[in-house]
């Protein structure tokens, strides 16, 4: 089985308009970021597609972050630096951002993509700088909540 039949088969999870919300902000953050490799990881809480320069999981830059009740973009270095005006950026971590995007045209927003093009910016290794493309499996949990 390909890279690409596996990740199908665990967005076919979802409950169908959840499957499309994941496939359309997934191919968004493909068109915007050509140069990325994707790292899956379906766990127990969330199935994850992170987005960054290699494959180093500590590299990540976003990534989509998916279960039962919606889909987050996660900000995943130097979040808290992050400009937002707009006051979209959840979380109280140190590092880690998101925001919810309830449908794959959120990220075409103005307020959002600015965050993006920020977090590209302020990110150790930008994706344009990237590997990819190249889709990696990382880890599957035989565990997981529920996804319908």
């Amino acid at each position: 089985m390909t890279a690409e039949e596996e990740l199908a088969g665990f967005v076919e999870k979802f409950a169908p308009p959840m499957q499309e919300r994941i496939r359309a902000c997934r191919a968004w953050m493909r068109a915007r970021f050509p140069r990325a490799v994707e790292l899956v990881y379906d766990n127990y809480n969330f199935f994850v597609i992170g987005y960054g320069p290699t494959e180093r999981t500590s590299e990540a830059v976003f990534s989509l972050a998916a279960y039962r009740g919606g889909v987050n973009l996660v900000f995943a270095q130097r979040a808290t630096e992050l400009p937002d005006p707009a006051g979209l950026l959840r979380g109280t971590g140190k590092v880690v951002r998101n925001t919810r995007i309830e449908q794959a045209s959120d990220l075409d927003r103005p307020e959002v993509s600015a965050l993006v093009t920020a977090a590209e910016e302020l990110a150790a290794r930008p994706l344009s700088d990237g590997e990819g493309p190249r889709l990696v499996i990382k880890s599957v949990s035989a565990r997981q909540r529920p996804r319908r």
